[in-house]
């Protein structure tokens, strides 16, 4: 019998959070298909691996012993995929670098100059990310390492180093009454309509939503959206506001959409990160290490 490991790893995210509702926002996947995929390991498997009641989702005997094993096969797995594609790397002299939105902003073109000066021969390929993969790819190993926007989810289970920090801006309609001020108070934000992420980003959903940031009051969604074109179309079509990095005003300026500075919020922040397995990489040392000189400047 063969089994996706992909209803491995969903099996495993409802047996630790214990609840379908926190596996799927771990997970970035609807609830809805994240039930399906355990439905579908049971019938393969044969056998019912949860109770599942209003206080959540229980293991049974079965689950449990499944629960035991799966972790380490998921690991040796991740390893074995990571190891032959860092080779496939290393023999193409390539680093896969994943980013999100404007990567390091205007310290990106340094960082990769500053990389080919030390490795002669090695490029740097950049892979952009949708808004529904906050890692850039880091997690799955589809990428050496990552140049991201903190905090993300999975971001314990990686190295991460703060490389700057800059306000949260926010876009909005130029068209809309708000947008005639030099700049706003995040309070006077909060009755507006919001451009979202996806729901199953979860915690990086809410960041850029600044939900903690609200004094207790909801959010309004005016449309969700996982690519940086839909989120201006959506911003200049007057669905919603969004905060933004105060860097979106340079990489993502359009018309129909005015960036403006917003006080009462916290700024966001861009770090390097890559996976723990390669903290005795060279060569994703030396990308980590051109990252930290970028953005410090001349000495």
């Amino acid at each position: 019998m063969d089994v996706d490991t992909r209803l491995l790893r969903s099996f495993v995210a409802v047996a630790e959070e214990g609840s379908l509702t926190r596996a799927a926002e771990r997970l970035f996947v609807s609830q809805p298909a994240l039930t399906r995929q355990v439905r579908q390991l049971e019938t393969l498997l044969g056998t019912v691996l949860f109770t599942r009641s209003r206080a959540g989702m229980a293991l049974t005997e079965p689950g449990r012993a499944l629960a035991r094993l799966v972790p380490s096969l998921l690991a040796d797995w991740d390893g074995i995929l990571r190891e032959t594609k860092s080779a496939a790397s290393r023999a193409e002299r390539v680093l896969r670098v994943g980013f999100l939105a404007s990567a390091a902003n205007e310290s990106t073109p340094d960082i990769i100059a500053e990389f080919a000066r030390r490795r002669p021969g090695w490029r740097v390929e950049m892979r952009q990310a949708a808004w529904s993969n906050p890692s850039a790819g880091l997690a799955d190993g589809d990428v050496d390492a990552a140049l991201l926007r903190l905090p993300f989810p999975g971001q314990g289970a990686l190295r991460v180093a703060e490389l700057l920090e800059e306000p949260r801006w926010v876009a909005l309609p130029s068209g809309h009454p708000l947008a005639a001020r030099e700049g706003l108070s995040f309070h006077e934000l909060w009755d507006e309509p919001f451009v979202a992420a996806p729901p199953e980003t979860g915690p990086w959903r809410d960041y850029w939503l600044a939900a903690d940031e609200r004094g207790g009051r909801p959010v309004r969604i005016g449309a969700v959206t996982d690519q940086p074109d839909d989120w201006l179309s959506a911003i200049a079509n007057g669905y919603g506001v969004a905060l933004a990095p105060e860097s979106a005003a340079r990489f993502y300026a359009r018309p129909g959409v005015a960036y403006r500075p917003v006080s009462g919020v916290s700024p966001s922040r861009v770090a390097v990160a890559w996976a723990p397995v390669d903290d005795g990489n060279p060569v994703v040392r030396d990308f980590v290490d051109c990252c930290r000189e970028a953005v410090a400047g001349p000495r």
